[in-house]
């Protein structure tokens, strides 16, 4: 079954294998992420579109009738009253296709995951 496995290349050929309005949903928020996080390097992980810095930053993918983003178990708990409203476990969050992304909240938690992730790193340098 492990043969049957799509393996995206790059963040373009993930969204291109998408209807035009999942497409569009998905080139605006890897645009905002980009704006927001210039300095962060595009990649796939785990098969979905990946913003790294100093590590994983978020990753977010396209399903049937959502948008999921992922910004670890931390971004999910340092929000999670604001995300209450949505589906979600422990490092994941659901955004329902059909309505508006919330742009500011998840330009908050990507800010908070870029502080999480230079924190880190500095600590790691430091040892």
């Amino acid at each position: 079954m492990e043969g049957n496995k799509t393996s995206y290349e790059s963040t373009d050929a993930y969204i291109s294998t998408f209807p035009a309005d999942v497409q569009e949903v998905l080139a605006e928020l890897r645009q905002f992420i980009k704006e927001l996080v210039p300095e962060a390097r595009e990649k796939i992980s785990y098969q979905m579109p990946t913003f790294d810095l100093h590590g994983n930053l978020v990753h977010f993918a396209a399903y049937k009738n959502h948008i999921g983003f992922y910004p670890a178990a931390s971004g999910i708990e340092a929000f999670k009253e604001e995300l209450a409203a949505y589906k979600g476990a422990k490092g994941s969050v659901q955004f329902p296709l059909g309505k508006p992304l919330p742009y500011e909240l998840i330009g908050r938690i990507v800010a908070f995951r870029v502080a999480e992730n230079i924190e880190r790193a500095k600590r790691k340098s430091k040892k």
